[in-house]
């Protein structure tokens, strides 16, 4: 991990996996959706309101995959001090932001069909709710250590290993505590691997979006990395430049 601290070694890596990752991300993410909001049947008790599904899901897991991205960045700051870290969980935090935002979203939409009411503040709800703000309160502490110089870096890390609580609450919510949120459809456990009480109609557009989606992911957080590497070095060289001015003055 350490092989890739060095910037300029990073960079090169990134230049060629960026586009790697956005153009399979994009093509399959289309597919799935195509494939999900015209060739997956409509729900037999939902009809076509549950096609929401290949876009609410994928964001769901989106939003907490995000957070753990930037609560590992946040770790390695701390603990290894990594020089690229705090710039990755910077990176993940915009992109994170708006999956759970398209997250309650799109619910908020399959939930006036499906429950008859736009909203309900039971746990799965609201602990996502709670992630979104976790996200602006992070962009904030992360902006504020950027223009800082960085001296205010170890808070903004602190806060994105501590927001991390909230995830396992949103995984276990519609299992703690009874509400209209579905239960899993999908499971995983022990030796003989998941299961499903989901279709197969619905299932594979479903992994084929969420692989989709999570590649964009992928591709749109190196993007950003790389342009607060090169907004960090243009900096650097104007400072450089501004010193030798006075130097010479």
């Amino acid at each position: 991990m350490h092989g890739f601290a060095n910037p300029a070694r990073f960079l090169r890596l990134a230049r060629w996996l960026t586009p790697s990752l956005l153009a399979p991300g994009v093509l399959i993410a289309s597919a799935a959706l195509i494939w999900g909001l015209t060739g997956a049947p409509a729900d037999r008790l939902q009809g076509d309101s549950v096609r929401i599904l290949y876009i609410h899901v994928p964001s769901a897991w989106l939003g907490m995959a995000g957070w753990m991205a930037i609560a590992g960045a946040s770790l390695a700051e701390i603990v290894w001090r990594h020089p690229l870290a705090g710039v990755a969980a910077r990176a993940a935090a915009v992109p994170g932001a708006f999956s759970p935002a398209l997250c309650l979203l799109s619910g908020s939409l399959w939930g006036r069909p499906a429950w008859g009411t736009w909203w309900v503040w039971d746990g799965r709800l609201t602990s996502m709710l709670v992630l979104l703000f976790l996200y602006l309160g992070y962009i904030a502490l992360a902006d504020a250590a950027a223009r800082d110089g960085g001296g205010q870096s170890r808070v903004a890390a602190v806060f994105g290993l501590v927001g991390a609580v909230n995830i396992p609450i949103i995984h276990y919510s519609v299992l703690w505590w009874n509400s209209l949120h579905q239960p899993p459809s999908i499971s995983f456990g022990g030796l003989g691997g998941g299961s499903s009480a989901m279709a197969a109609a619905f299932l594979w557009p479903l992994f084929a979006a969420t692989l989709g989606f999570s590649l964009i992911f992928g591709g749109v957080v190196l993007m950003r990395m790389r342009t607060i590497l090169a907004g960090a070095q243009a900096e650097a060289r104007l400072r450089r430049k501004a010193l030798v001015r006075e130097a010479q003055a």
